[in-house]
Order: C-alpha cells, then sequence, then structure tokens
C-alpha cells in the first residue's frame, strides 16, 4: 500500500486512477493540484482526492507515488516545478499520449534523478473529459504501456506494472520510439481523419440536412470526433513525425481505392475491399469489448 498519492492534474485520468487506487485500498491519502482551483476543489468535494496542494511541489512533499496527468504539452513545465523532490524509491508516472516528448522533457529536465520516472500510457478514456467524469473502473481489463528507459530504476517500473495490474489493467512494455509509431497509427491517426471527415460534411452548404440523414455507421465512424480538441491539439502536434508518415501510407491506400473506382475496374475494387473486410474480421480488439475513447 502507498501511504500518498500526489496527482497533478486532477481531471478524468488523473481522477480514475486516484478512484481506482482508493476502491482497491492500495492508498491512505491522496492530495491533489491542478491549476485551476475550482478543479481541486471539485475533486475534493467528490471525494477524489482528500486534500487540496497549492502547488505541483506541494503535491509531491510527503507523496511515495506521483501521478502527472498534465496535457503533453505541460509535461516538462510540470518536471520543472517538481523536480527538487523526484526522489530515489519515489514512483513517479505520467498518462501521456505521446512519449518520445515526454522521455526528452525528462531527460531535460530531472537528469540523473530520471531514474525514478516511468512513463505510462494508459489506453483508456472518454468523450467527456473533466473530474466529474472521473471512474474508478476507467482502466479494468484496459492495456496500460510502460515505456522505460534503461536508466529507470528497475524496482519502480516492478512497482509500476504492480500498481496497474492491481486496478485492472493489463500492462505492456515497449520503446518510446516504437509506442509514438504504433498510436501513431491506431489513434493519432483515426482521430486526425474523424476530425477532418466530421468538418468536410459539417461545412459543405447541405451539410446540415446531409447529417439529418447520418445513420449508426456516421455515427461511430465519427465518434472520436467529439474528443476534447485542447488534448489532440496536443498529441498530434507532439507525435507529428509518426502521425504524418502514416497519414502519407494513408494518403497511398486512398489513392489506390480512388483510382480503381475511377477507372470502373470494379473486379479490382471488389478485391481491395475484400482484403480490408476479411482483415477487420479476424481482427479482435485486446481486453473489453466495451468502447471508451483510447488516448
Amino acid at each position: 500500500m502507498f501511504q500518498q498519492l500526489g496527482l497533478i492534474g486532477c481531471g478524468l485520468m488523473g481522477g480514475s486512477f486516484a478512484l481506482a487506487l482508493k476502491r482497491a485500498g492500495l492508498v491512505q491519502r491522496v492530495i491533489g493540484y491542478s491549476k485551476s482551483p475550482s478543479t481541486t476543489e471539485r475533486a475534493r468535494q467528490l471525494g477524489v482526492i482528500d486534500d487540496v496542494a497549492e502547488s505541483a511541489l506541494l503535491a509531491v512533499s510527503g507523496s511515495d507515488i506521483v501521478l502527472l496527468a498534465v496535457p503533453v504539452a505541460a509535461t516538462e513545465a510540470t518536471f520543472k516545478a517538481i523536480r527538487h523532490l523526484v526522489e530515489p524509491g519515489v514512483l513517479f508516472m505520467d498518462v501521456g499520449s505521446t512519449k518520445r516528448d515526454v522521455v526528452d522533457a525528462a531527460r531535460r529536465v530531472l537528469k540523473e534523478r530520471i531514474t525514478s520516472f516511468v512513463p505510462a500510457h494508459p489506453i483508456a478514456g472518454k468523450e467527456a473529459a473533466g473530474i466529474a467524469h472521473a471512474d474508478a473502473s476507467l482502466y479494468t481489463h484496459r492495456q496500460v504501456i510502460l515505456t522505460p528507459l534503461p536508466s529507470t530504476d528497475p524496482a519502480l517500473v516492478q512497482k509500476a506494472t504492480d500498481v496497474w495490474s492491481a486496478i485492472g489493467a493489463q500492462v505492456l512494455m515497449m520503446t518510446p520510439e516504437n509506442h509514438d509509431a504504433a498510436f501513431a497509427a491506431v489513434s493519432h491517426l483515426p482521430h486526425l481523419l474523424a476530425f477532418a471527415y466530421f468538418s468536410a460534411v459539417v461545412k459543405q452548404p447541405a451539410g446540415k440536412e446531409f447529417l439529418a440523414l447520418a445513420g449508426p455507421g456516421f455515427r461511430d465512424f465519427t465518434r472520436i470526433a467529439a474528443s476534447d480538441p485542447t488534448v489532440w491539439r496536443d498529441i498530434l502536434v507532439a507525435n507529428r513525425e509518426e502521425l504524418l508518415k502514416q497519414s502519407l501510407r494513408f494518403r497511398h491506400t486512398l489513392d489506390a481505392l480512388e483510382h480503381v473506382i475511377r477507372s470502373g475496374n470494379i473486379e479490382a475494387l471488389e478485391d481491395l475491399l475484400r482484403q480490408a473486410s476479411e482483415a477487420r474480421s479476424s481482427w479482435q480488439m485486446q481486453g473489453s469489448t466495451s468502447k471508451p475513447a483510447p488516448r
């Protein structure tokens, strides 16, 4: 059991982690900090945190586990605010959806103290953000990717594995580079496409009329276009190198489909569609069959 969780960022992800630890009996006390005092006060009222910290540094003070649940663009500034209390033996983790930029920030700021940092990415979320939507079951049966560095304390990597496993998550290990390449393909590009596609429909002169006719397929395809634009702005920019590689691959595939449609080659078109259909039919998402919005 942990004596105190220092929660920096009292939103959906951080709040859900705190609730999950409490439900599992893994922490005695949670102290939370957010830039917005009203957010931390709401988190206290909801029982997500037990006390409010006036700064990120004070959230770390006295904590033996610390979670940075801030936008990826705010990670470096957060490290700078807390680096003097990043001590050996204390487990520090983040929940960022990109990892190379987070690791680079940790190297620049934490230097030799980076041994205490275990980068993490839980594959879970909701379209609705904020502490009011925090859910103790958010991480149950979900994958959590850890991307420790060669210098990371192995005991803390094991501790991170144990705590995520104890709240019901499946823990996997990857390098930061492999993580960002993979999630550019299966998460970041789909969000980019959903944002672009919905915008393309709604901005047409008859867009509202078209939307009135949309059914479940359109709803499901565009669901993630309702995700938090501030969060996704930061993610798409942070992982732009890998994202643009995947976007180019998508363009090539779309070009091939458009070519056979334009040429009227129905056999080639059916073949391309069948390849995709059969591959999709044989694929099964790891974990639960429920539908959170992965980040």
